[in-house]
C-alpha cells in the first residue's frame, strides 16, 4: 500500500492545487491582449476565447457535478488535473487564436470537473477546528486565483521576452506536481453504484428554496457580469481606449476585482446573509457606476476604484446568497441546487461578454462598454429592490394571536 499524506497536509495542499486551477484561468487575460496585437484577431474572437472557458466549465458542472460522489474524489480530481495539464500544453504550443479557444474550452471542462470534487475533498480533509474555514477557503481560491493569475501573468508580459512560454511551462509543471500530490491523498468518498446515471444533467430545486433561488437570479447575473467585464473585455479597453499596451496594466486591472472578492468573502461571512447580499449588490451597482464614469471621462483610476468596489460587492453578494440557501437544502439535494446556481452564474459570466465582443464592430468599443455597464446596472437595481423587500419580510414581527372582543 502506498503511503498517504496526513489530512492536515492534504487539506492545505488540495486548497493550493484548487487555487492553481483558477490561477491558470486568470493567466490568459493579459496574454490574450498580447496575442491580439501579434495575431490581429477581432474583439469578437477575443470574447469567445474568454467566454468558452465559462461555458465549458458549466457543461462539466452540469454533467459531472456529482460524479465524485459515486466514483470517489481522487479519480475525478486526477482526471481534472490531466485535462488541465493537456490544456496548458495546448496553450504553450498554440499557433493561432483557434488553438487558444480549444485550450480555453478544455481548461473550462477540466476546471468544471475539478470544482465539485476539490470543494468536497477540501471540506472532508479539513481538521475539525478548520471545518468552518473550508467552505470560505474554497470560494476564496476561485476569486483569489483568478486575480493573482492575471496580475503575475501581466507582470511576465511586461518584463519577460516570452511570457506565454514562461507561464504555461511553469503551470504545466505545477499540474504534474499536483498529480503526484493528489495521488497520495486519502480517498474520502466511498464508491457507490449510479455513476453513469449521475452524468445526466439535473437542476433540482426543492419547493422550499424556489422563491429564494428566483429572488437571487438578478443578484447572480449582476454579480457575475461584473468580473466577466474585467477578465474578458478590459484588455481591449486598455489597449484601444486608454492606449495602454503593457501587460502589467492589463494584469492589474483584471486582478483588482477578483482579489477584492476573495477578501470580502471572508469579511462578510461574519455578517447576516441577507444583509451581505443587499450590501454586496449595492456595492456592485456603485462599482459599475464608477467604472462607467471612468470609461466615459476617460479616467483609468476611476475604473480601478470601481473594480475594487464591485469586486467587494461580488464576494459579499454571492457568499450571502449561498448562505441564504444552504440551511434549507438536504444533503441529497445539494448537487441539483448548486448546479442551478452555477448555471445562472456561468451563463451570466460567459454569454454577455460574447455578445459584447460581437457588438464592438457594430457599435464601437466605448458605446459597447457603456451598454454593458448599463446592462449590469439595469439588473442590479431590481436585485436590490427584491432583496430590500425580502429583508423587510424577514424582519417583520410575527403576527400575534387574534383577540376576540367581548
Amino acid at each position: 500500500m502506498s503511503p498517504q499524506i496526513s489530512p492536515t497536509v492534504s487539506f492545505a495542499g488540495l486548497a493550493t492545487v484548487f487555487a492553481a486551477f483558477f490561477f491558470a484561468a486568470g493567466a490568459p487575460t493579459p496574454l490574450l491582449s498580447l496575442r491580439q496585437q501579434e495575431w490581429q484577431f477581432s474583439a469578437g474572437a477575443l470574447s469567445i476565447a474568454f467566454s468558452i472557458y465559462a461555458l465549458g466549465l458549466l457543461v462539466a458542472l452540469l454533467i459531472g457535478g456529482s460524479l465524485s460522489d459515486y466514483v470517489g474524489r481522487r479519480p475525478v480530481m486526477l482526471a481534472a488535473l490531466y485535462g488541465e495539464l493537456a490544456s496548458m500544453i495546448v496553450f504553450l504550443i498554440a499557433p493561432t487564436i483557434t488553438w487558444v479557444i480549444v485550450a480555453r474550452a478544455l481548461q473550462g471542462l477540466a476546471t468544471g470537473f475539478a470544482t465539485s470534487a476539490f470543494s468536497a475533498a477540501i471540506a472532508e480533509q479539513a481538521p475539525a477546528h478548520l471545518k468552518k474555514l473550508a467552505g470560505g477557503l474554497a470560494g476564496a481560491s476561485v476569486a483569489g486565483g483568478l486575480g493573482i493569475g492575471a496580475l503575475l501573468t501581466g507582470a511576465a508580459v511586461q518584463f519577460t521576452p516570452d511570457a506565454n512560454t514562461l507561464i504555461f511551462t511553469i503551470l504545466a509543471g505545477v499540474m504534474v506536481l499536483a498529480i503526484v500530490f493528489v495521488s497520495f491523498t486519502a480517498e474520502t468518498a466511498a464508491k457507490q453504484p449510479g455513476a453513469l446515471r449521475s452524468l445526466t444533467p439535473r437542476l433540482g430545486l426543492p419547493g422550499n428554496v424556489r422563491g429564494e433561488f428566483a429572488a437571487g437570479i438578478p443578484v447572480h447575473i449582476a454579480g457575475w457580469m461584473f468580473p466577466a467585464f474585467f477578465l474578458g473585455l478590459s484588455p481591449v479597453m486598455l489597449r484601444l481606449h486608454f492606449t495602454l499596451d503593457g501587460g502589467l496594466a492589463a494584469g492589474f486591472t483584471a486582478f483588482l476585482g477578483p482579489f477584492a472578492a476573495a477578501i470580502s468573502s471572508f469579511v462578510f461571512n461574519r455578517h447576516p446573509a441577507r444583509r451581505s447580499t443587499l450590501v454586496g449588490t449595492s456595492l456592485t451597482l456603485l462599482g459599475t457606476i464608477v467604472v462607467l464614469l471612468g470609461i466615459s471621462a476617460p479616467w483609468l483610476p476611476a475604473v480601478w476604484i470601481g473594480a475594487a468596489l464591485g469586486g467587494i460587492g461580488f464576494g459579499a453578494s454571492f457568499g450571502g446568497q449561498l448562505r441564504l440557501l444552504a440551511p434549507h437544502i438536504q444533503p441529497h439535494q445539494r448537487a441539483g441546487v448548486f448546479s442551478g446556481i452555477y448555471t445562472v452564474a456561468y451563463l451570466a459570466f460567459g454569454i454577455p461578454v460574447i455578445i459584447a465582443g460581437q457588438l464592438v464592430p457594430v457599435l464601437g468599443l466605448v458605446p459597447t462598454l457603456q451598454w454593458y455597464a448599463a446592462a449590469v446596472i439595469a439588473v442590479a437595481v431590481p436585485a436590490i429592490l427584491i432583496q430590500v423587500a425580502r429583508l423587510r419580510r424577514d424582519t417583520a414581527p410575527a403576527p400575534g394571536p387574534a383577540h376576540s372582543i367581548a
